[in-house]
C-alpha cells in the first residue's frame, strides 16, 4: 500500500462507524466514509473541537451542519503548493489528500525527464494534480464535464501563479476522440474516472464496463516518447490489480505500479482511499 503520510495541514485524527474524523488546516470536519466498516472507539460527533459534520439524510443525500463558524473556503498547503478547501454537497472538500502518493511520483517523473512535457488530465475535478504538474514544468490541458469544477481548479492555479494549465469543459471521451482527430499528442496522462456517469447526451459511463476501451483510446494520443499513464479509482471492490492488468495489456512496455493508496490515522491504522495503477517509461 502506499500511504500519503507527508501531510502538514492535513490528517485523519479517527475513524469508526461509517465516518472519518479529519484536520484540514484550522478546522476539523467529520463525514461518512464508505470503507469505514469498523466501530468507533469513541463518539467522533461528540469530539470537542469537531467544526462541521455531513450527516446523511434517510432519504438519500445530506448536508452541511456547521457547529462553530466556518468560512465558505481555505486554503492548506503540500510542500508549499495551495489549496482551496470548501465544503461542498455529497461530503466533498474539493480536494483528496491521499492522491499526494500520486503527486509524489509524477513530480519526479517530470523533473528527471529533462525535457518539455505535455499532460493530459482527463475527469480533473478541481485540478490538484493539474497543479502538482504544472509546477513540476509541465504544460498541462485539464478536461472535466463540470464547469463548476473548472472554475475550481482555476482558482487552485490563480492561487499558486500558475499559468500553463489549458481548461478544457468537455466530455472526456468526446475530447480524446477529437484529439486524436486533429493529431494532438501528449507525453502523459492522468485520469481518475468516476464509477458511474452519465454524458451531456445522457451517454452513461460504467467503470467496469468502459474503462479498458478508454484507456485503450486514451493510447492513441500518446506521444512516441511517453513519460506516464496513471489511472486512479474510487470503485468499491475495485482492486490494485485490476488496474495493472489493463495497462500491461494496453501497454507492453515500461514499467507498472499498482497499489492500494491509503492515509495514515492518529489511531495507528491505515484508512483505505482507493487504487492507482501507474505505468512509467525510462
Amino acid at each position: 500500500m502506499k500511504i500519503a503520510n507527508d501531510w502538514k495541514d492535513y490528517k485523519v485524527i479517527a475513524t469508526g462507524d461509517g465516518e472519518k474524523l479529519e484536520k484540514w488546516g484550522e478546522f476539523t470536519l467529520l463525514r461518512p466514509d464508505p470503507q469505514v466498516i469498523w466501530h468507533a472507539k469513541q463518539d467522533l460527533a461528540k469530539y470537542k473541537n469537531l467544526d462541521g459534520h455531513y450527516k446523511r439524510s434517510s432519504s438519500g443525500g445530506g448536508s452541511w451542519q456547521f457547529l462553530h463558524h466556518v468560512p465558505e473556503t481555505w486554503q492548506i498547503s503540500w510542500k508549499g503548493i495551495k489549496f482551496i478547501i470548501k465544503p461542498m454537497g455529497f461530503k466533498h472538500t474539493g480536494l483528496f489528500p491521499e492522491q499526494a502518493v500520486n503527486w509524489n511520483d509524477i513530480m519526479k517523473a517530470i523533473k528527471e525527464a529533462n525535457r518539455p512535457i505535455k499532460v493530459l488530465n482527463l475527469f480533473a475535478y478541481t485540478g490538484a494534480a493539474s497543479v502538482v504538474c504544472a509546477k513540476a514544468g509541465a504544460s498541462v490541458t485539464h478536461v472535466d464535464a463540470s464547469k463548476g469544477m473548472v472554475e475550481r481548479a482555476k482558482e487552485n492555479a490563480t492561487l499558486n501563479g500558475i499559468t500553463n494549465i489549458r481548461y478544457i469543459i468537455d466530455d472526456c471521451q468526446k475530447f480524446v476522440e477529437r484529439e486524436i482527430r486533429r493529431g494532438n499528442f501528449y507525453d502523459a496522462i492522468i485520469m481518475d474516472p468516476p464509477s458511474y456517469g452519465r454524458g451531456t447526451n445522457g451517454e452513461m459511463w460504467k467503470l467496469e464496463d468502459n474503462l479498458y476501451d478508454f484507456v485503450e483510446l486514451t493510447k492513441k494520443v500518446l506521444s512516441d516518447k511517453p513519460l506516464f499513464v496513471l489511472i486512479s479509482s474510487y470503485t468499491t471492490g475495485l482492486q490494485a490489480s485490476v488496474l495493472k492488468n489493463i495497462l500491461t495489456l494496453i501497454f507492453d512496455e515500461g514499467n507498472i505500479d499498482a497499489d492500494e493508496i491509503g492515509l495514515p490515522t492518529d489511531e495507528k491504522i491505515v484508512l483505505p482511499c482507493g487504487a492507482r495503477g501507474l505505468k512509467l517509461w525510462k
